[in-house]
């Protein structure tokens, strides 16, 4: 664990001197040369993640798809959404915007007499090994990644954002960031500020994030791959992740008429007697611990296609919902959504 650390350190370091150092000389920026190394060290992550990506899950695609390839137009407007998320180009927006208003409350929490509680020093000699802690953490922020991911779909006005990143027909491995720049922004809050209430280290906040967006990739992927009775329910396989983007199912309970016939039940889930309302199934990020913990989660083996309901079923009218095709017109959509206008 230590041989890795030291080995990205030195990448880090000889990415900032050679790339970002002389760039922020250039163009007079060079009081925020420390804010510019810690930048530096999340876009050799991204990075990273792009290569692993490239080289291995874009494979493993080809190898076993799913289902074809049909909409090349919709990919490449995820690969855009990646691009500004993995190489920090949407971090380095956070940062100038919510920054501020980070440093102001965590200050006025510890004037008030809050102190951060380290999860790494509850078992002196044992917690705080290295490897030991980042398991805790891993099982920590995959725990709040389940709540935030409830919320997305269980809270109406938030669905509005969220359901941009449901609305992926051609699911892909970069269809992992394709969000709302708004939910993404109130995402990264929540994580940010619970990181610093549990005093997570910088480094280990970077590799448990890496961690977790390289395993959303492969559970987004075009993958015709499950993990077997016990491995599905040990780590979030792509089938397990795929139902969840089933159209009809993973974003809403399904309907009476639905569970009677079978299709798209979600173990001990009330539903409605008629029509759809939103819920869903199969929320955890990285474990499918939480889904069966409250009785969210679905096992069943299928391939179904992805998107939401009113994409494809006509309404009262004979319309179905337009959620944009390029990356502005989907920002869009989802403002005209969070206000009602769509």
């Amino acid at each position: 664990m230590d041989a890795i650390t030291d080995l990205f350190s030195l990448a880090q370091q000889w990415l900032f001197e050679a790339v970002v150092q002389p760039l922020l000389f250039s163009l007079h920026m060079g009081n925020l040369l420390e804010d510019a190394y810690d930048a530096t060290g999340w876009l050799l992550v991204g990075l990273l993640q792009l290569l692993v990506m490239v080289a291995v899950i874009g494979p493993l695609q080809r190898w076993r798809p799913a289902e074809p390839v049909r909409d090349r137009a919709a990919i490449r407007v995820d690969i855009f959404y990646t691009l500004i998320h993995r190489l920090g180009v949407f971090r380095v927006a956070l940062f100038f915007m919510a920054d501020p208003l980070f440093d102001e409350l965590f200050g006025l929490l510890r004037v008030q007499g809050w102190s951060t509680f380290h999860v790494d020093e509850v078992w002196p000699g044992v917690t705080d090994l290295p490897l030991v802690s980042l398991v805790i953490y891993l099982v920590v922020f995959d725990f709040l990644e389940y709540w935030i991911h409830r919320g997305q779909h269980q809270l109406g006005w938030w669905w509005n954002l969220h359901a941009l990143h449901h609305s992926q027909r051609q699911m892909t491995m970069w269809s992992d960031n394709r969000n709302h720049l708004l939910d993404s922004l109130l995402h990264d809050c929540i994580v940010v500020v619970v990181a610093q209430l549990i005093g997570i280290a910088p480094g280990q906040f970077i590799a448990v994030v890496a961690i977790m967006q390289l395993s959303e990739n492969l559970q987004h992927a075009n993958l015709r791959v499950w993990f077997g009775r016990l491995g599905e329910r040990l780590w979030v396989s792509p089938r397990f992740h795929r139902r969840h983007h089933s159209i009809g199912i993973g974003h809403e309970w399904p309907t009476g008429a639905e569970r009677a016939a079978g299709e798209g039940g979600h173990a001990g889930e009330t539903v409605p007697s008629v029509g759809p309302r939103l819920g869903g199934c199969n929320f955890g990020v990285l474990l499918p611990w939480w889904d069966m913990l409250f009785r969210t989660s679905d096992f069943v083996v299928r391939y179904d296609p992805t998107g939401i309901r009113d994409q494809v079923e006509p309404d009262a009218e004979g319309r179905v919902r337009d959620y944009g095709h390029g990356f502005w017109s989907q920002q869009w959509q989802g403002l005209k959504r969070l206000v009602g206008r769509a």
